[in-house]
């Protein structure tokens, strides 16, 4: 089986996945291109816009299912898209990007581990979201979008659910539409950038775009399991070695 064919499946598999917690699947898009040995011009532009296809999915079927709080987005996306804009016309040599989205990855994992507790906790009654902060946070996590090709999702959710700010599916539909926003505004501040990406991005946007409808639907429906969050976890932290220790 070919790199191509492989990526395709993995992409497939990522965005299902990530698509029933509400997110995009960047950084299992990542953790894929790294453990095949993609470079590092090619990783970024390839990981936005899938994340830009599945994001689209995602947000549709969640706003739909009543999961989407478009007033609650707004002070998130306010920071957020400027410095995801500033983040992606940023273009970091190998030998930074590639540890930088290597601890990305493993910062993920953690999240993931954490979210499954966080979503029980989130029963209790959500305090309104403060904009002020908010917005920073947005900022912040944009600025890292930016940078390393990821729609920041895997940190959004965290902070909503542990801050009490939604519950769990709510949660998760605030994020799909944070990680669009965010997605979008990283490739536009480097659209020269789109000159790297591969002959075989439609079959894995194809791909990327069949996991994801998968995905959400079961997603809007019961988000994903404990068990899928570990095993997401597990690929993270792999790739996230990877790109760390062997380059």
């Amino acid at each position: 089986m070919n790199d191509a064919l492989l990526l395709a499946l993995a992409f497939l598999g990522a965005a299902m996945l990530y698509a029933s917690v509400g997110h995009a699947g960047a950084s299992g898009y990542l953790a894929a291109m790294a453990l095949v040995g993609i470079a590092p011009a090619t990783m970024k532009p390839t990981a936005l816009a899938l994340n830009i296809v599945v994001a689209i999915i995602v947000t549709v079927r969640f706003h739909a299912a009543g999961h989407v709080r478009w007033r609650s987005v707004v002070p998130f996306v306010v920071g957020s898209i400027p410095m995801a804009f500033v983040g992606g016309a940023l273009v970091l040599p190998g030998a930074v990007y590639k540890p930088l989205v290597g601890l990305i990855l493993l910062v993920a994992a953690l999240q993931l581990l954490r979210t499954a507790a966080a979503a029980a906790a989130a029963d209790e009654r959500p305090t309104a979201i403060p904009f002020l902060p908010a917005a920073i946070a947005g900022a912040v996590i944009g600025l890292l979008s930016g940078l390393t090709g990821t729609g920041g999702g895997i940190f959004l959710t965290p902070l909503i659910l542990f801050a009490g700010w939604a519950r769990a599916r709510v949660a998760a539909g605030l994020s799909s539409a944070f990680i669009l926003a965010n997605s979008v505004s990283g490739l536009l501040g480097n659209v020269s950038s789109v000159r790297a990406l591969p002959a075989e991005l439609p079959i894995w946007l194809l791909a990327a775009a069949a996991g994801g409808l998968i995905g959400a639907e079961l997603g809007a429906r019961r988000l994903g399991t404990p068990a899928l969050r570990r095993a997401l976890a597990l690929v993270l932290v792999i790739a996230g070695l990877k790109l760390i220790f062997l380059g």
